[in-house]
């Protein structure tokens, strides 16, 4: 819960980072984090040429990083939300490349819910020197 309000100031505060990697059991803080910087980092009108949200079901990992390379149109950054990156967890780890050397003028968010990647990999390794990973773990009745 802490490192959820702590990513949210940041974010607030336009301390922002390349990669939000978010996964894990519990998928309403994944989605809470999600929202808020598609909600948070672009306004209105920035919204509409540099924001993307992309489905792991109908995409590939080359599709993210095609987009995820791409300049943004008259504003800061660009946004790339993957939602239901869990699809892709065969080829997921391809992503080590691009997250090796993220494109700085782009917020790429990859929802993997209900699945944790390998910290063991290059991927894992790679995301965490260049953005967040957050890990939301299964909430209990009694927390």
């Amino acid at each position: 819960m802490d490192e959820v309000k702590q990513l949210v100031t940041d974010i607030k505060q336009k301390k922002l980072k390349p990669i939000y990697f978010l996964m894990g059991e519990e998928p309403y803080y994944i989605d809470k984090i999600s929202n808020f910087i598609e909600d948070t980092v672009l306004s209105e009108e920035e919204r509409g040429f540099n924001q993307m949200v992309l489905y792991g079901r109908d995409i590939t990992i080359d599709d993210i990083v095609s987009n995820a390379k791409r300049y943004p149109m008259m504003a800061e950054y660009q946004v790339v939300i993957v939602k239901e990156a869990q699809d892709l967890s065969r080829t997921i780890e391809k992503l080590a490349v691009y997250a090796d050397h993220p494109q700085p003028t782009t917020i790429l968010v990859v929802n993997y819910k209900y699945k944790k990647i390998d910290k063991r990999k290059a991927l894992y390794k790679a995301l965490k020197n260049n953005g967040v990973v957050y890990e939301s773990k299964k909430l209990y009745e009694n927390k």
